[in-house]
């Protein structure tokens, strides 16, 4: 009897056990961001982060951003801008070809119009040549006067300085005697100037203070907040996240944010605005529950490793402006 107990207990607990994971709401990763990579970090967007002891494997490609990869100067299947063609004068190579035909045509008795033939009708072939190179001469002559007052009148303009209603000189923008600041289909981007940016005990407690900031505003579907915290681009991505929520009738609760481990990546500056990207560990309590009820139908992994960037401009404070996953 107390065998026959013994595996009854044994089953019941089993059979419990299996209840239970049967009804536990799933684990997803329901934070901001999703656990995806998205956001801008200026001409570096593109570029992975440093390896950092909390992030050694680095992080993943951005999926989503709002910049643009920067396309190079002379990429495969496009000619050089600085460069042109290399154009034939009118009557180099049609006109040699034509005397070369010539030639060998009075070789082999044709000429260039059915001359007499042989070597006899040498005399005829010079007389054909000499009339279309006096055709050739009146072509160039006339069409050599037709372009001298457009170039008289261009170089007239160059002359007189800028145009006011233009931006510079040569209808160029202003700054560029050249015209080369001209946004035309061939033209490079602006680089940025890069510099050094030190980081400090300062920023690094404005980094841990916005990363409970940004989940507690999240967790209450605080769009104004989420708007001071962060770049108007991740706003936009939580505001998606946030509408995807309320379409299913739940809603992302998040609590207890801790940093356990944190690291700078790199930090580095272009023109007026500062970046930083950072590595952070940090435990929460990430659920999504009904919005009528307040059940639990998915649960968030209690760990999470990210890179957050930061950015911030001159005379304001630290906002996020990316998110990314760490490789695993």
């Amino acid at each position: 009897m107390s065998v026959t107990s013994s595996r009854g207990r044994r089953r019941a607990a089993l059979l419990a056990l299996a209840a239970a994971l049967t009804v536990a709401a799933p684990i997803v990763e329901a934070r901001p961001g999703g656990g995806g990579s998205m956001g801008s970090r200026g001409s570096r967007t593109y570029t992975a982060p440093s390896a950092t002891p909390t992030a050694p494997g680095g992080a993943t490609t951005m999926q989503r951003s709002q910049t643009s990869p920067s396309p190079g100067m002379n990429s495969p299947g496009m000619a050089n801008p600085g460069m042109q063609a290399a154009r034939p004068r009118f009557g180099g190579g049609f006109f040699a070809g034509l005397l070369g035909a010539g030639l060998l045509g009075a070789l082999l008795g044709g000429g260039f119009f059915g001359g007499l033939g042989g070597i006899a009708s040498m005399l005829g072939l010079l007389l054909q040549v000499g009339l279309l190179i006096g055709v050739v001469m009146l072509a160039m002559r006339f069409f050599r006067r037709r372009s001298e007052p457009a170039a008289a009148s261009y170089a007239r303009n160059a002359s007189d300085g800028p145009n006011p209603g233009m931006g510079g000189p040569m209808g160029g923008p202003a700054g560029n005697p050249m015209g080369g600041g001209n946004a035309g289909p061939y033209a490079a981007p602006r680089q940025p100037q890069m510099r050094q940016v030190q980081i400090g005990p300062n920023d690094y407690q404005a980094f841990e203070r916005l990363l409970g900031d940004i989940q507690d505003a999240y967790s209450r579907e605080d769009r104004v907040t989420l708007s001071n915290l962060s770049t108007p681009e991740m706003v936009g991505y939580f505001d998606e996240e946030l509408q995807g929520n309320a379409s299913r009738g739940v809603v992302n609760r998040i609590t207890d944010v801790k940093l356990l481990q944190g690291d700078l990546a790199e930090a580095w500056g272009e023109d007026r605005t500062d970046y930083a990207t950072v590595a952070m560990r940090y435990a929460l309590k990430d659920v999504t529950v009904e919005r009528g009820s307040g059940r639990v139908v998915a649960n968030g992994d209690p760990e999470a490793t990210e890179l957050w960037t930061f950015q911030r401009q001159p005379g304001r404070g630290w906002v996020l402006s990316a998110i990314q996953q760490t490789k695993r």
